[in-house]
């Protein structure tokens, strides 16, 4: 695939525990979002971290299919750029992307800067306990103001180009996230429920911490409100119940227990949820998988603006 655009010299002779997480080639087929939630196209995406005798290497071959003035400024095909590997800091050399991603086990939060794009990209990467598929979303900015969004769901292979049948697979994911991706953020309107999981915990410092059990009792009070009443055992001990209520992509968090307010670009929501009487807040993100309302749960648990641990996971939906 080329040399090393800036080769990491003092890297460890072996991959870190996230660089032997994301071995082979992902493929996907994001989808791009204007700053108010509007779909606007797909960029088809294959990505890749090669490490080689200590040196590690980030490649991307993208192709974008949109319209509006989005286009010219993400039309840029090739992407490598060098990596620091390590557990704790990932840290990204250019010349295509300069920045760091911090692992916390099978999620990675990033955060880098893209002279092709222009722009400031804050990206969230779970991978799932099948080991095959991540949740991706990007935000990209100007400043403090968001300009667009990608996200998309990415699954893994090692043989596309040698074997016809998992090139058969991945173009098939491909097409179905052509399909999905432009699906709303909701959540059953018609159809009482819970959510139900377990989630990794890790403290701010990376290292895991334990794990909570979840559960999120849903009950539709219109069509567009629903009462919520979350559970949490285990490592964190919480309750707390709250109206909820959407209007196109806004959702908001209407108390008697949660306040606050989220974002949804696609299938990807943004949250920020503040706890009524103590300086405990979540923000994060939660992103629809499938049609059965399965959700990739991405919370940070806050002391005010002081992270004290991440919790990510697979939140399951059983109707009533």
């Amino acid at each position: 695939m080329g040399q090393n655009p800036q080769a990491d010299e003092g890297a460890d002779e072996i991959a870190s525990g996230w660089q032997q997480r994301i071995e082979g080639e992902w493929y996907g087929n994001p989808s791009v979002w204007d700053a108010e939630g509007n779909h606007t196209g797909y960029i088809k995406v294959n990505r890749s971290s090669v490490f080689d005798e200590g040196t590690t290497t980030y490649y991307m071959h993208t192709l974008f299919d949109g319209i509006g003035p989005l286009r010219p400024r993400l039309e840029f095909v090739e992407f490598a750029f060098g990596v620091k590997d390590s557990d704790e800091d990932r840290i990204y050399m250019g010349p295509d992307f300069y920045g760091a991603g911090q692992p916390y086990g099978t999620l990675v939060d990033a955060h880098y800067y893209s002279p092709a794009w222009q722009a400031d990209l804050r990206t969230m990467v779970h991978i799932l306990d099948d080991g095959e598929t991540q949740v991706y979303s990007s935000l990209l900015y100007e400043g403090p103001k968001v300009l667009c969004v990608f996200n998309g769901i990415y699954k893994v292979a090692f043989d596309y180009d040698t074997n016809d049948a998992t090139a058969a697979r991945i173009d098939a994911w491909c097409a179905s996230e052509r399909t999905n991706g432009k699906k709303p953020f909701t959540l059953p309107a018609k159809t009482s429920g819970t959510w139900s999981g377990t989630l990794h915990a890790y403290g701010a410092d990376q290292m895991p911490a334990g794990e909570v059990q979840v559960s999120i009792e849903h009950r539709p009070t219109s069509l567009l409100r629903a009462h919520q009443t979350v559970e949490m055992s285990g490592l964190l001990e919480h309750s707390w119940s709250f109206d909820r209520n959407r209007s196109g992509n806004l959702h908001t968090y209407d108390g008697p227990d949660v306040w606050g307010n989220a974002t949804a670009y696609g299938r990807a929501l943004y949250t920020s949820q503040h706890v009524h009487g103590s300086a405990l807040k979540i923000v994060g993100r939660e992103f629809i998988i499938d049609e059965n309302h399965r959700l990739s749960a991405v919370w940070r648990v806050m002391d005010g603006d002081r992270t004290s641990y991440f919790l990510f996971g697979e939140l399951v939906f059983e109707a009533a």
